[in-house]
């Protein structure tokens, strides 16, 4: 039976995924180090790894937290609405996953890009079967005549690929446009830009 953690100990431990989001967005994986974690949560080394055995331990807690906020976005499709109102949402709500956690997203970025080495095992049947609940929604409004016949996955992974490429390549829009998603007026602007878009290719 695992001990309960105390108020102090769970402060502890989000201060050092916190700094390891940070650090391992920044350097990646292999070029982060548990010096610049601890610095950066502001506790020893020794302190940390009372928290965590290792810097695999730190990536692999980053990886769950960022995992677990984004299959919670994925349950929004299975919300009781209108395709539009569902879609709309859904969008609204990885945008601000985008700019709340712009961080997380490149670190989740960078394990796909490099083969899910870690991630594949927390990947498994979650992702599967909740993906899988929400691509049913989508045949169901396709079958009612709600939407035009898309295929549902296809849909999904644009989505996910147009509002995270607002955290995951931040370094580029921001050197385009002078902007990221921390400007409100350009935040609302690329959520209402994408919706009206994806919206009049879904809907009849």
């Amino acid at each position: 039976m695992q001990k309960k953690r105390s108020r102090i100990q769970i402060i502890n431990q989000q201060k050092v995924l916190d700094a390891g989001t940070e650090i391992f967005a920044k350097y990646g994986f292999r070029g982060a180090t548990i010096d610049q974690i601890a610095e950066l949560a502001g506790m020893s080394k020794p302190n940390l790894l009372y928290y965590f055995k290792n810097k695999k331990d730190i990536y692999l807690a980053v990886l769950e937290q960022t995992l677990n906020k984004w299959l919670q976005c994925l349950m929004e499709w299975q919300v009781t609405a209108t395709p539009e109102e569902t879609i709309t949402n859904y969008i609204n709500i990885k945008f601000e996953f985008s700019r709340d956690h712009a961080d997380g997203s490149r670190v989740f970025a960078n394990e796909i890009l490099e083969g899910a080495p870690i991630l594949k095992n927390l990947l498994g049947e979650d992702l599967k079967r909740i993906v899988g609940e929400d691509t049913r929604v989508i045949k169901g409004w396709v079958k009612d005549g709600l939407i035009r016949p898309i295929e549902p996955i296809h849909l999904i992974f644009m989505i996910w690929a147009v509002t995270q490429h607002y955290s995951d390549f931040s370094a580029q829009i921001e050197t385009l446009t002078g902007k990221t998603l921390a400007d409100e007026k350009f935040y609302k602007q690329a959520k209402k830009t994408v919706t009206q878009i994806i919206l009049k290719g879904v809907l009849i």
